[in-house]
């Protein structure tokens, strides 16, 4: 056997490094300024971006299951790039930086997932804390409540139709919800809350409300881009062009006319689904004019911001405030002492 020359011992050498990488994976919660992180991590956007001296550097957003951060690449090459832009999962080795309040991670070594890499797949998923099968079920169950046969009819026949990929697309590309299963448990979290409301209200037709939180966003699946893993590569051609709401309201007016529902129950839906982000800079031009309708606005962003604050506050110690928070304005949010304390 001839002698190992120096480049393949240093080969070795490297591949040991990054093998040990995954005996050091931290999730991304426990991450802190300083210190230095190895392991993997799924990516769930990047983008090629300059400096303002013209440099190229990537930008990415990692996430496990625990939560996300802003990572980035400043020693651009295009075998980098390549890397990034074929890999969904990625070793990491880099550094924890602070950057205007919130946490950020440089990069110094990245490869994609290897076929011996000893990695379970679902810790690296972000996913809503209910089984999918769970979420539809109850799902099934509030359509069942709906007392109206056209408009149960309707929204049965809408959310067979894009069942299977209910079972993992995201509520969002990057913002509430935004990962696997999230649609479903946006969709039912609101169920719930309406739910409840429904019972303080008792003016509300709540046939009404459940369908419409039913099909407010069902088109989201029509508007993005998801794979198996939840995360959005891009938004649809007819997601850029006309947006889930109107995609919304053509689903509602061609299967209604297909089932033959009442044209004031379908335009009424309709305005639901139109009016439900209330603004039109929101892509809303109507305000809602139902009470059904307003409530729906509430409810879409009740359970919005109540993700946000929920998921920005875990793994913060009680009597801590958190990184400021871009979704909630910039808001360092705080996390009160426990009762016991």
């Amino acid at each position: 056997m001839g002698q190992a020359s120096i480049g393949d011992l240093l080969n070795d050498k490297a591949r040991e490094q990054m093998k040990s990488m995954s005996k050091t994976n931290k999730n991304i919660s426990e991450l802190k300024p300083g210190e230095k992180p190895e392991g993997f991590y799924l990516i769930k956007s990047f983008d090629v971006k300059k400096t303002t001296n013209g440099k190229q550097y990537i930008d990415i957003e990692l996430v496990d299951k625990t939560g996300s951060i802003n990572a980035k690449i400043w020693d651009y090459t295009k075998d980098v790039e390549d890397i990034v832009n074929s890999s969904s999962i990625v070793k990491v080795r880099g550094e924890v930086l602070e950057w205007n309040g919130t946490k950020q991670l440089k990069v110094n070594k990245i490869r994609g997932r290897l076929p011996e890499d000893d990695i379970k797949t679902s810790e690296l998923i972000p996913s809503a804390p209910i089984e999918n099968e769970e979420m539809m079920s109850s799902i099934k169950g509030y359509i069942k409540k709906i007392k109206d046969g056209e408009i149960r009819l309707l929204v049965d026949t809408i959310i067979n139709k894009y069942a299977d990929k209910l079972f993992y697309y995201p509520a969002a590309k990057k913002n509430h919800h935004s990962y696997l299963g999230g649609l479903l448990y946006h969709m039912l979290r609101m169920l719930q809350t309406g739910e409840k409301l429904g019972q303080v209200y008792d003016f509300i037709n709540m046939d009404y409300v459940y369908a419409g939180v039913l099909l407010h966003d069902i088109c989201k699946i029509l508007e993005m881009d998801a794979d198996t893993y939840g995360v959005v590569s891009d938004y649809t051609m007819e997601g850029k062009l006309l947006g889930h709401i109107i995609q919304g309201i053509k689903e509602i007016e061609v299967e209604g006319e297909k089932i033959g529902i009442h044209r004031e129950k379908s335009i009424i839906l309709q305005h639901m689904v139109l009016s439900h982000h209330y603004e039109p800079e929101f892509g809303s031009p109507k305000k809602p004019m139902t009470p059904e309708a307003e409530l729906l606005h509430f409810l879409d962003i009740i359970d919005a911001r109540m993700f946000d604050f929920e998921h920005s506050l875990e793994g913060v110690e009680p009597g801590q405030f958190t990184d400021k928070i871009w979704l909630l304005d910039n808001r360092n949010l705080y996390k009160p002492m426990d009762d016991e304390q």
